[in-house]
């Protein structure tokens, strides 16, 4: 169990590592807030539904905003 944890750990911390490599970080830091930190939200949990209801963004823009800012869905 314990290395299937472990195993699982280091899936998201890859993908948390693949959503920052890749995002354009200069499209999200000229984003206004509450949208610039559901943005960076999103790259570090990867979670869409989590980073939309913490900052009170609509799903459905924020996603559109996902896309714009190049960040992937990375499913483990």
């Amino acid at each position: 169990m314990k290395d299937l944890l472990e195993r699982y750990r280091e899936e998201l911390e890859w993908a948390r590592e693949l959503r920052r490599k890749e995002a354009d970080w200069s499209y999200i830091e000229s984003r206004p807030e509450p949208l610039r930190t559901a943005l960076k939200l999103l790259v570090e949990t990867g979670d869409l539904w989590y980073a939309a209801a913490l900052t009170g963004i609509d799903l459905e823009e924020l996603n559109e905003e996902r896309v714009r800012a190049k960040i992937p869905l990375v499913v483990v």
